[in-house]
Formats: structure tokens, C-alpha cells, sequence
């Protein structure tokens, strides 16, 4: 397997895919899953000539099970650790959920003042908190990511069943089309990472105010969000996060859950591929 070792020792599992003197894409996915939720975004833009590079989170897929560093500066460092790695320039950065999280840590802390990020895109991302705060009042209460806590540590086979089954994909919706097998590589992805990597992650993704990393995210920078997103609404995310990234472009998709890189992926890959080239 393709690693590399952090400056704290953690191994990162990583892929490269492409011509390396391609524009290169990297892509960081959400919890709890792992760079395998990326499959139709680098099968599709491998085809289009980039470079296409995703990595598994520390505690997360076939990266090391550690007991620490389970948070936004940390996984910010990891995923600056493969682009230097890689020696990843012009890249464009494309996060999903906590990975949205991921990239705008990334991009403003490590990929702006390093020259290597040429554009950013959030994918029904968490930024900038998800949590009800003084300063965000429109956040969602504690208690919520408390339940997913408890969830997580009564049954998490289950609860990583039940999630995708449900609200994630929006098959839990009248006349969906329910696609048993997406919910099956869901569950797959999550029961290969961590429990308690995946337990300190609610954290990370529900309680990490990143407003001053969107008001850093200077180049240009894709914000896409459907507006039935049942894990992280669109109103407390990418509308908020439009208004503080300075140079943001935001796109709301009608109906479009939470998954939609993977149940809609031809219409976001198409999107995606027209901002990059644009």
C-alpha cells in the first residue's frame, strides 16, 4: 500500500492515480468513511487527464488505528503531510462533509501559504460549525451530536447501517430510490476505521468553529450543498460559508441529500469538472 508516516507517527494510506504532471485533484472524504467514497469523482476526472489523489483520515479506512490527533488541525496537518509528500502545486482541493472541514482547515493553514492550492470546493461541508453557538445561534443543539455519540458506542454496526439507510442518502424519503448496495459500501467503509477515532470525530466535525479558515480560503472556491441535506442543512452551512469566503461561489441543489457525490454523482461530477476548467 502507498503511505506515508506524520511527523507524530501515524501511517496515512494514500492514492495517486494519473499522470503526475497533471493539474492535480485531492480529495478528502466525510465521516466515517474513507477515500473509497471518492471512487466516481477519480474514476471520472482520471478519465478527464488530472491527477487524482485521496487519502484515508488517521483513524479512518486503512490508515493507523492511533488514539490521538482526532481533530481539524490535526487531520489539516495530515492531509498537508501527503500534498508535500506528493509535492502537490496548482492543486485543486475538494472536500465532503468533514472533509469540507478538512479542506478549508487545509487550504488556509497549510495549501495558501505553501503556493500549492490553485481553487477549493465544499461538498455539503460542516464550516463553518455545525453546533449551536453565541456566535452561530442557528446551530444545532449539543444534544444531537451527543445522540450520535451514544449511538456510535451502543451499536455502531447498526448505527452505521441504520445512517445510511435513512437520512445520509435521503432514502428515508417517500418514492426514494433506495440503492441497497450504496448502503452496504457505506457500512463497509465505516466498520473499517476506529471506533474511538470515529467517536472523537463528533467532535471534530460538530464543535470546530472554522470562520477564520474561510475568511483565509482567498482563491477561488466552489460551495455546493443540496437543500435536503438532513445531516448538515444547507441554511447553517453553505449559505453561511459563502458569505465568509471571500472569493466563494455557492450552488444549492433542489432535493439533492447529504450523498448526493454518490447517488447524483453525474450531475455533481459535471459541475465539478466546469468550475476546475472554468
Amino acid at each position: 500500500m502507498s503511505t506515508i508516516t506524520t511527523q507524530d507517527g501515524t501511517e496515512i494510506f494514500f492514492k495517486d492515480w494519473g499522470p503526475k504532471d497533471a493539474q492535480p485533484i485531492m480529495f478528502h472524504h466525510g465521516w466515517p468513511l474513507s477515500s473509497d467514497d471518492w471512487d466516481a469523482q477519480m474514476l471520472f476526472f482520471l478519465e478527464q487527464g488530472f491527477r487524482v489523489v485521496a487519502h484515508d483520515r488517521r483513524g479512518h479506512g486503512r490508515s493507523a488505528q492511533v488514539d490521538h490527533g482526532h481533530d481539524m488541525a490535526t487531520y489539516a496537518a495530515d492531509a498537508a503531510a501527503v500534498a508535500a509528500h506528493l509535492d502537490l502545486r496548482n492543486a485543486v482541493h475538494i472536500g465532503h462533509s468533514t472533509g469540507g472541514g478538512e479542506v478549508a482547515a487545509y487550504v488556509a493553514r497549510h495549501g495558501i501559504p505553501e503556493g500549492r492550492v490553485a481553487k477549493a470546493v465544499l461538498v455539503s461541508a460542516v464550516p463553518p460549525i455545525m453546533a449551536k453557538t453565541d456566535r452561530y445561534p442557528g446551530g444545532l443543539p449539543i444534544d444531537v451530536f451527543d445522540g450520535l455519540r451514544s449511538a456510535l458506542a451502543a451499536n455502531r454496526a447498526q448505527f452505521f447501517h441504520d445512517l445510511p439507510a435513512g437520512p445520509f442518502y435521503g432514502f428515508n424519503r417517500e418514492g426514494a430510490d433506495v440503492k441497497p448496495a450504496v448502503i452496504d459500501n457505506w457500512w463497509r467503509q465505516g466498520m473499517m476505521g476506529s471506533a474511538l477515532a470515529h467517536y472523537h470525530g463528533i467532535k471534530a466535525f460538530s464543535e470546530t468553529d472554522q470562520t477564520d479558515d474561510l475568511k483565509a480560503i482567498t482563491v477561488p472556491t466552489l460551495i455546493l450543498h443540496g437543500d435536503d441535506d438532513q445531516i448538515v442543512p444547507y441554511q447553517n452551512a453553505g449559505v453561511l460559508s459563502a458569505d465568509i469566503a471571500p472569493n466563494a461561489t455557492l450552488k444549492i441543489y433542489p432535493g439533492f441529500s447529504h450523498g448526493m457525490l454518490t447517488v447524483n454523482a453525474d450531475v455533481l461530477n459535471a459541475d465539478l469538472l466546469a468550475f476546475i476548467r472554468g
